[in-house]
């Protein structure tokens, strides 16, 4: 579905009308995780909008959840997209989340991956409820079997939903698989607050010059699919042509990491190179961007849009990436981001070396980056947003 100007540009579709929203997340928000991110910022741009919103997600609530989180009290934790979702779906939790709809008496009310066996999936079992808008995140490829031998079931349970939304293309080819034709499309991307990025300061602790560069991965080590491996292995041959380069590792898993390092080279030659950060704030993932020479997003799969990709590019950061079709979507093709064979990391090794190189193609690349970013600030992405519920309520 093609978006009109207005859409793009913002313009208030619902013509000063405040709603009352309700969002139903798969995933407990004890456990952070892309969907979850998504789910408090959109709400919160809501919220600051003027608009009541309430979020039902599984699992218990933790005393740093804001208020207008609900909780069923439990949820199971499943493999799922080479990670781990804590969701809910037996015994009571289709009770609980109808009568949580009709309790709230929302105007409508927005499900996350509605597809997944959770909390998304029980308002299409309702006689009445309010319009249904889904957003549909997962990009699975290859297409697992369990999806396909349910795709019969989902065409049918899911044609109560009034529009659908994609995160992105790729998202978009997953769920064609198994959604009704009569459901409305489009596709919406993640969004990111893009002046905390752009407006970060350096930490001189990480930034970096021609002889000393300093290159950054962000992600769970430990999650094969976050292509940490191949970061590691790529810098091993980087450091033939840049000996004094640092490697700056934040995020969950530095066992994990250090172990695959150590594997590398057991003499721990290599090791002495990486400095293990840690989970960091989101204040500090800013100042992060900011600081490095290169930022490199080697996930090898599994990924449906690349909100590292749009972080960093906002905050100015040359970005490297593999050539994932959800990252070539972001990167407009390679246009804002250098593009590597995805799991290759003699060509991520040989793509960082020629940006180090070259300071021009550098800065370019970082110009480029921060233009295409500003697609993805909320503002816009809410607006979009705004206009499908406006669609869904006329």
């Amino acid at each position: 579905m093609a978006e009109s100007d207005e859409e793009e540009h913002g313009g208030d579709s619902l013509n000063g009308r405040k709603l009352r929203i309700g969002i139903i997340s798969p995933y407990a928000f004890e456990t952070p995780g892309g969907v979850q991110f998504h789910i408090r910022d959109f709400t919160n741009e809501l919220i600051r909008r003027g608009h009541d919103v309430q979020v039902f997600a599984p699992g218990r609530r933790t005393k740093d959840m804001p208020l207008w989180v609900h909780t069923n009290g439990s949820s199971f934790a499943i493999p799922y997209n080479g990670s781990v979702a804590h969701l809910s779906y037996f015994l009571i939790a289709g009770l609980q989340t109808r009568r949580w709809i009709r309790q709230g008496h929302f105007d409508l009310v927005h499900l996350h991956e509605p597809e997944a066996p959770s909390l998304s999936h029980k308002p299409f079992t309702m006689h009445r409820h309010p319009p249904l808008v889904g957003t549909f995140h997962a990009s699975l490829d290859p297409y697992p079997f369990g999806l396909k031998v349910f795709e019969r079931y989902l065409h049918r349970y899911l044609e109560p939903l009034d529009e659908a939304i994609f995160v992105s293309d790729a998202a978009r080819q997953t769920a064609e698989h198994y959604l009704p034709e009569s459901v409305e499309r489009t596709v919406i991307p993640n969004g990111i607050y893009h002046d905390q990025f752009a407006s970060a300061v350096p930490d001189p602790r990480w930034t970096g010059n021609v002889q000393a560069p300093t290159i950054g991965f962000l992600g769970r080590m430990g999650e094969e699919r976050k292509g940490f491996a191949v970061f590691a292995a790529a810098a091993q041959q980087v450091l033939g042509q840049y000996p004094y380069a640092r490697f700056l590792c934040a995020g969950d898993g530095e066992d994990d990491g250090r172990r695959m390092v150590r594997r590398l080279d057991p003499s721990g030659r290599l090791l002495e190179h990486f400095e293990f950060l840690g989970r960091i704030s989101e204040d500090d993932k800013a100042r992060f961007y900011r600081s490095l020479s290169l930022y490199v997003a080697p996930q090898t799969g599994g990924e449906s849009f690349g909100i590292v990709l749009a972080e960093a590019m906002s905050a100015s950061c040359p970005v490297v990436s593999s050539d994932l079709s959800a990252f070539r979507a972001v990167s407009q093709n390679g246009r804002s981001a250098a593009l590597f064979a995805n799991g290759d990391a003699t060509s991520c090794a040989d793509v960082i070396c020629h940006l180090l190189a070259d300071d021009a193609k550098r800065a370019d690349l970082a110009a480029e980056g921060e233009r295409r970013s500003r697609d993805f600030d909320w503002n816009a992405v809410v607006n979009r947003v705004l206009h499908v519920y406006a669609r869904v309520l006329s």
